[in-house]
């Protein structure tokens, strides 16, 4: 696929990897190829990986235990379905209390990636005692379905960072956050049946397996957040 430019020409390399925006000031251009595609299925990718639903499940089903059989699935949809509007909410919301607070892009950059870290290794060397699991007593309501395990701190950060990078790609980024949010309710509404399938351990192997994407994914993000501080800029 072609590119279509407006300006001056970067390199065909850089245009088919980035998406600009036309009315940037000077040499604004916009690249339609496949790189602006793979750019909004990456972050649906990220943001799935993110939410990490196989590793929600077991938390699913401790929480629901309290729950009538007949309920389960009507509670888990209501919850997917708020967890949905916050992520939507903060998607939108998001950027323009980032300017309120004079947080830059820089800092939530590398505060997204220490973040995604953090949740990474905890994918990947989950704790030898405890859980992430939250006792309730009776049928859960927002918490701690919907928020934290659906709409937690991390997939929150990472819509607004999505937002804050491009703002002017709205529309790519709704669909990624709702792609990625359709992908965790279809396993989670299927939980009990593909606890079954996998077993502890195969649901376990998974979200190690995700959770080192997901470490060079927060390295990546760091890095990047890193070259945007003036001081550590070259030239």
């Amino acid at each position: 696929m072609s590119a279509i430019k407006d300006g001056p020409d970067d390199g065909p390399d850089r245009c088919a990897l980035e998406y600009r925006r036309i009315g940037s000031g000077e040499g604004g251009q916009l690249c339609v190829t496949i790189g602006s595609i793979m750019t909004t299925t990456s972050a649906a990718i990220l943001l799935f990986f993110v939410m990490d639903p196989l590793g929600n499940i077991p938390l699913f089903l401790t929480a629901l235990k309290p729950v009538d059989p007949s309920r389960r699935l009507w509670v888990v949809g209501r919850e997917l379905l708020i967890a949905y509007v916050l992520l939507v909410a903060f998607l939108f919301a998001g950027r323009p209390l980032l300017v309120l607070l004079g947080i830059s892009e820089p800092a939530l950059t590398i505060a997204g990636g220490v973040v995604l870290f953090l949740i990474a290794l905890k994918m990947v060397f989950p704790a030898a005692h405890g859980s992430l699991s939250e006792q309730i007593d009776g049928e859960p309501f927002v918490v701690p379905l919907a928020i934290p395990y659906v709409a937690g701190p991390s997939a929150l950060a990472t819509v607004i960072l999505m937002m804050s990078r491009e703002p002017g790609r709205q529309t790519d980024w709704f669909v990624a956050v709702s792609t990625a949010w359709l992908a965790s309710a279809v396993i989670l509404l299927a939980g009990a049946k593909l606890s079954n399938f996998f077993g502890e351990k195969g649901l376990t192997a998974i979200e190690r397996v995700m959770g080192m994407v997901l470490v060079a994914s927060a390295v990546q993000m760091f890095l990047d957040g890193a070259e945007k501080i003036p001081f550590l800029q070259k030239g």
